[in-house]
């Protein structure tokens, strides 16, 4: 079976961060596009992208699901003219059900963690299995990983906290003016930095912790347990 095409992580910023940001915050005015016409031109283009990775992949990725729903419901705020207050919970109900859902999946035979971070299509998981086995160590690195899924939901929920609080401290206009498009554009391109960038970084350290649990337990470096191509 083919592995998921990976993405150009630059081509990715752009269509999901810089593009629509431009064009909330400079297009929305009656002189060009008007408040709707810019909220739903600057929604396309990451919910393309997303659409687009989906058709590449043929593979249904939870996450990737709930982001696309979240920009559903972004547009859905803006052109129902709902309170501000409803973008803010909406910021923080995303990245928290995923928190939630990786948490409730160690109670599953399918923990995200293998999914997100200790995921076939990037590590040779039978390589680091028959190692654990030999080495007898196969249960204490599955408690790592359960540490490690604690770790990453932390992250989630780092992420669900901190799109509250800006979203409350920078998207104070109402719904469907050409202001709140300013300040969804403005959120957009701040939450790289002050959001997405914090988060990639925790995410980073716990794929560390992981690898350290390799190389103690199975014996492989992380470089050795990656998953080759053929």
């Amino acid at each position: 079976m083919a592995s998921p095409k990976k993405n150009n992580q630059l081509v990715e910023l752009i269509f999901n961060i810089v593009i629509p940001s431009l064009i909330l915050m400079k297009l929305s005015s009656e002189h060009y596009l008007g408040t709707v016409n810019a909220l739903l031109l600057a929604l396309a283009f990451p919910l393309g992208w997303g659409l687009f990775d989906l058709l590449r992949n043929r593979k249904f990725n939870f996450i990737s699901s709930l982001g696309l729903i979240s920009i559903l419901l972004t547009g859905s705020i803006g052109l129902l003219h709902l309170n501000a207050q409803w973008f803010a919970v909406k910021e923080a109900a995303i990245p928290g059900l995923i928190g939630i859902a990786v948490l409730v999946s160690t109670r599953t035979r399918y923990p995200l963690i293998k999914t997100v971070l200790y995921s076939p299509t990037v590590i040779d998981v039978d390589k680091v299995d028959q190692h654990l086995i030999a080495r007898g160590n196969t249960k204490a690195f599955e408690q790592r990983l359960q540490k490690a899924t604690y770790l990453l939901s932390a992250t989630f929920f780092f992420s669900s906290t901190m799109n509250y609080i800006m979203a409350k401290w920078i998207v104070t206009s109402p719904a469907g003016s050409e202001a709140f498009n300013e300040e969804l554009g403005r959120m957009t391109l701040l939450s790289y930095p002050m959001i997405a960038v914090p988060s990639l970084l925790m995410m980073m350290a716990v794929l560390y912790y992981i690898s350290r649990g390799m190389r103690n337990l199975a014996g492989l470096s992380f470089t050795e347990a990656l998953h080759q191509d053929d």
